[in-house]
């Protein structure tokens, strides 16, 4: 799934991330390359199965070790050394960790095993992953209750948790804010690559992890009303959020500048800086 990291990398350059470095097995490098030349990309040793191999651990602790902020999970694919690998990027590494996908699973799969964090982590997991992580696979579970205890697991944890679906739930297990952008058009392939991608690139600029997932998954539901406005929710993909993110922020800014003077909304705060 060489387009779930291309479209993460993608969305992380129309946030305002600087420098973008994608670290893929060296077997897709040329076909996740193609996808967007103004990020970098970074081959890693693979398995046989085309996954990112044992032996890259070290390469991939190396590269993270240059950045401000770290994303692991769209496109990882499932294996027992990838969990091991997240596991120590989860436990060691002293930026922000955002989590999504396959990275989730792996974290999933460690359960209470699961080492506590050097820095902040924010996890975004579907409903499906949510249980996972929750160790409750009853997909019978209301939706509020699954926020109530999605609150008590981000307390119980540290994290910043992004409960994704219709109202996406924020926390970080004390402040709890509900989304109000996003429509049923989203609900497609790869868009929860591009929330990624728009998380990574506002942690790099400076905001918190709790701002930073609020703020993203507003844009990453802005983007897609501005997208559906214009296409239609039916032929939506994820593509056209990294085309529109553009407009949202600028949709976002202006909002900012008519209530200058007023306290904005908690976590909707403008995420680029005015030159």
């Amino acid at each position: 799934m060489s387009g779930a990291i291309g479209l993460a990398g993608m969305a992380a350059l129309r946030s305002g991330a600087g420098l973008v470095t994608l670290a893929v097995p060296d077997v897709c490098l040329e076909t996740v390359a193609a996808f967007e030349p103004s990020y970098m990309t970074a081959p890693l040793a693979c398995d046989r199965d085309g996954r990112i191999g044992s032996v890259a651990e070290a390469d991939v602790l190396r590269l993270a070790a240059g950045a401000d902020c770290v994303a692991c999970g769209p496109g990882l694919s499932r294996a027992p050394h990838l969990t091991d690998l997240i596991a120590k990027l989860y436990e060691t590494l002293s930026q922000p960790l955002v989590l999504d996908a396959d990275g989730l699973n792996a974290l999933a799969a460690l359960g209470e095993a699961c080492p506590p964090a050097a820095s902040p982590r924010i996890l975004t997991p579907h409903p499906g992953e949510f249980r996972r992580l929750n160790g409750n696979l009853d997909s019978r579970v209301p939706w509020e209750d699954a926020c109530r205890q999605a609150v008590a697991l981000a307390a119980r944890r540290g994290w910043v948790l992004v409960l994704k679906g219709h109202r996406s739930l924020i926390t970080d297990g004390q402040r709890v804010t509900y989304n109000t952008t996003g429509n049923p058009g989203m609900a497609t392939g790869g868009t929860g690559d591009v929330l990624t991608g728009v998380i990574t690139a506002l942690v790099c600029q400076g905001l918190t992890p709790f701002d930073a997932a609020h703020l993203g998954v507003y844009l990453h539901g802005m983007a897609g009303d501005l997208a559906a406005e214009q296409l239609g929710q039916v032929s939506l993909t994820a593509r056209d959020l990294i085309d529109f993110l553009p407009q949202a922020f600028q949709c976002h800014d202006k909002r900012q500048r008519r209530v200058a003077g007023f306290a904005p909304e908690p976590g909707l705060r403008t995420a680029i800086s005015e030159s």
